[in-house]
């Protein structure tokens, strides 16, 4: 299994929960320490087959992350550095996952307030920039970073609500796997997927994601988180 590589010195600004910097710069692992809040950029690639079934990407993230390793999320997620914009943070769509974006490909769904204290050790509060993204690219044509990512994960909507709302207690769901992580695993194939393989939500955030995606994919002119 790769290694991920974070940085506990890395800079982050601390900020109040409206996302405003305080002046005051602080490492990571400070800051997941002590609970300050801080900024970090969400970045959802949907898409639709070919039979018009819409889907949400998710990423399985790295079992050597400090925070939620091995669990499901985002499909591009990350903190924003000391000084750095959310329109610079749009390197980590490149870095995870191997797709170049600009702010023009973006739809802003808003800004949520992330908090992440059942960790030992961790009190993880993010102000997370929300946006989302159409590619119709498949699933093979991304390249998932075996730092970040070990494996991508398509899940139809319509499963994928089931699944949040209990209709399901398991779904089929097509994943790309990073060989080097799993250099045992088919490089594409089917993975069964459980309420459990992602990060636990109180505001059933992945829910949510799904029912924007559903209404985007019928025409509705305004989502949002």
């Amino acid at each position: 299994m790769s290694q991920a590589f974070t940085d506990p010195d890395e800079l982050f600004d601390v900020c109040d929960a409206l996302g405003r910097p305080l002046g005051l710069r602080k490492r990571r692992a400070d800051v997941h320490r002590d609970g300050d809040w801080h900024r970090a950029l969400h970045c959802w690639v949907v898409g639709q087959r070919e039979d018009g079934t819409p889907y949400v990407l998710f990423q399985r993230r790295s079992e050597s992350k400090d925070t939620h390793p091995g669990k499901l999320d985002a499909t591009v997620g990350g903190h924003l550095s000391a000084g750095e914009s959310v329109e610079a943070a749009l390197r980590e769509a490149e870095e995870e996952i191997g797709l170049v974006l600009t702010m023009d490909d973006l739809l802003p769904l808003g800004v949520r307030l992330a908090v992440n204290d059942t960790e030992p050790g961790v009190r993880d509060y993010e102000v997370q920039y929300v946006f989302m993204h159409r590619s119709d690219l498949p699933l093979a044509a991304y390249s998932p970073n075996p730092a970040e990512v070990v494996a991508l994960v398509e899940v139809p909507v319509p499963v994928g609500l089931d699944l949040f709302t209990g209709r399901r207690e398991v779904i089929s769901a097509k994943a790309l796997y990073n060989q080097r992580c799993y250099p045992n695993e088919a490089w594409l194939a089917e993975q069964r997927i459980r309420p459990v393989d992602f990060i636990q939500q109180a505001d059933r955030y992945f829910y949510r994601i799904c029912v924007q995606a559903h209404l985007y994919f019928q025409g509705f002119a305004h989502v949002s988180i």
